[in-house]
């Protein structure tokens, strides 16, 4: 997914934004430039999820954090997700990094 994401911003967006500048429509190239931009950004969530996959940090940290069943909303604190929520029984893959984004 991660090379998919790398060539879409590197390859893909840049030629479509620069056929946009040539064919006169720079406001359009504008927006495939911003695209590109955001599918940089994707490469890189893509790449450190796959380097918590390889070192087993998915759903472990080496402090505790707090964690957030997206089930029920249920949050835990400690190192590691809960196997199995508590609250509504659902499986660990769940569970996600609480944050408070309000």
């Amino acid at each position: 997914a991660a090379e998919g994401e790398r060539m879409e911003w590197t390859t893909i967006y840049k030629n479509f934004a620069e056929t946009a500048k040539e064919e006169g429509l720079p406001k359009i190239a504008v927006v495939f430039q911003q695209i590109a931009e955001v599918e940089e950004q994707h490469e890189l969530r893509y790449r450190k999820l796959l380097e918590n996959v390889r070192a087993g940090k998915v759903f472990q940290r080496d402090e505790p954090v707090k964690w957030r069943c997206r089930n029920c909303g249920y949050v835990h604190e400690g190192p590691s997700a809960p196997k199995v929520c508590p609250a509504c029984l659902h499986p660990q893959a769940y569970y996600e990094l609480f944050v408070e984004n309000y």
